[in-house]
């Protein structure tokens, strides 16, 4: 049994490409096309071609033909369109919401700088404070060591010998 026959058609703007293929990639062999322009919507299947008789009479025969320009409808476009002059209601709203994040992002970080310095001076002044008591708790501490050093040494002078019960062995 002989495959079941398609029609696929696809042109470049002059020309109109129709073949009778049992597959899409049948037809773009056909045609000679690596590419799938079938997935990028140039080409497609036409089962109501104006080819296709002569595509059908001649399968895997690709059938051309000459697509003719209208000079009227090809020549000049109308005029681009201008360019706003001024932004647009849209534009300007945004460009307003903008400026109020913007300085409500600002307040905020001078609000967080400020609580941030105020707890920088609690922690000096509170380090401040525990210097102070560290060094005048060291200098009584260095006072007290010096006279006790000392009685120590005038109470050796005084003292009597003691016993050593232990001797040497050299």
């Amino acid at each position: 049994m002989a495959p079941r026959l398609k029609l696929f058609e696809w042109s470049d703007g002059f020309h109109r490409f129709t073949v009778a293929a049992s597959s899409r990639p049948k037809a773009l062999a056909a045609w000679g096309i690596r590419q799938d322009i079938f997935a990028s919507g140039l080409a497609r299947e036409a089962p109501d071609a104006e080819d296709a008789e002569a595509a059908r009479a001649r399968p895997g025969e690709v059938i051309e033909r000459g697509l003719t320009v209208d000079i009227g409808k090809a020549g000049r476009r109308g005029a681009p369109p201008r360019a706003r002059k001024g932004a647009t209601t849209a534009q300007q709203n945004r460009a307003q919401r903008l400026a109020e994040e913007l300085k409500a992002l600002d307040q905020a970080h001078a609000e967080s700088a400020a609580a941030v310095r105020a707890e920088m001076q609690g922690l000096e002044a509170r380090a401040a404070e525990e210097k102070a008591r560290f060094d005048q708790t060291r200098t009584r501490l260095v006072r007290d060591l010096a006279i006790a050093r000392e009685k120590l040494g005038s109470e050796e002078a005084s003292a009597p010998p003691r016993n050593q019960e232990r001797t040497h062995a050299d």
